[in-house]
């Protein structure tokens, strides 16, 4: 937080014009985590300071800020005597980040199930609806990049577990939704069509509507594993790719 002027002179970064350097940094931290999901860069390449700044028309300060940020987030790293990199992934780092996400999901899709009440029951048909509604595919011709479909399939999951009561397991799991969705992304034109995903995301939804949690909870947890399966007999997605750092053995 910049200290407050002795004098009646605005601060240098909040004159006309110009955006204070933690807003911009906030709105750097957004537009570098949709880059980073959607796989603008290779997991382990380099992300030079110059090259972001020209890129993102901003100086050096917000953005190495936003940088640390998202290091906290687990899709940056920083290189000893090299500066950042995006994160690396490993075939071991999916299927912990699965366990995980599986993990706390039950947690929190329970707790939404035995709390649920009609405003919850709205937010989740209307996510299916608004899912349902949308195509997956950008392009009829072939599989096609769709950030729409993205936004309405992450709202979806989100609304399964809304009604958990608990922010710090929502934020958790949001994390979590952050780095399965790199994975996804990654592999996405090679395994979109590989499964009846509608299907899968309507019986999740009828069985939590129907108060039926360990149903629910094994078709969720049965839907992310079997994206992991898909993901991880994709001989292209982790050949060559360097291994996230840290990342648990297999």
């Amino acid at each position: 937080m910049a200290r407050p002027s002795r004098t009646a002179l605005p601060a240098a970064d909040t004159a006309p014009g110009i955006a204070p350097a933690a807003t911009r940094a906030t709105s750097l931290t957004d537009e570098l985590r949709n880059d980073l999901l959607d796989g603008v860069w290779r997991p382990g390449s380099k992300l030079a300071i110059e090259a972001l700044a020209e890129r993102y028309a901003t100086s050096a300060t917000p953005l190495r800020e936003a940088l640390n940020r998202l290091i906290a987030d687990g899709l940056v790293e920083r290189r000893e005597q090299r500066g950042f990199a995006v994160a690396g992934i490993s075939a071991a780092d999916l299927e912990e980040i699965t366990r995980t996400r599986c993990w706390l999901e039950e947690t929190a899709l329970r707790e939404s199930i035995h709390h649920r009440d009609v405003a919850w029951e709205e937010g989740l048909v209307l996510a299916l609806h608004r899912l349902q509604r949308t195509p997956r595919s950008a392009s009829e011709a072939g599989y096609a990049f769709n950030p729409e479909w993205e936004t309405m399939h992450r709202a979806f999951h989100r609304a399964l577990i809304s009604g958990c009561r608990s922010r710090w397991l929502l934020g958790f799991c949001e994390q979590l939704t952050d780095q399965h969705q790199r994975y996804r992304r990654l592999a996405a034109s090679r395994s979109a069509s590989q499964r009846p995903v509608l299907d899968e995301h309507r019986a999740i939804c009828d069985a939590a509507l129907a108060g039926q949690a360990d149903e629910a909870v094994a078709l969720l947890q049965g839907h992310y594993r079997r994206t992991a399966a898909v993901l991880l007999t994709d001989g292209g997605l982790f050949a060559a790719a360097p291994p996230r750092t840290g990342a648990a053995d297999a």
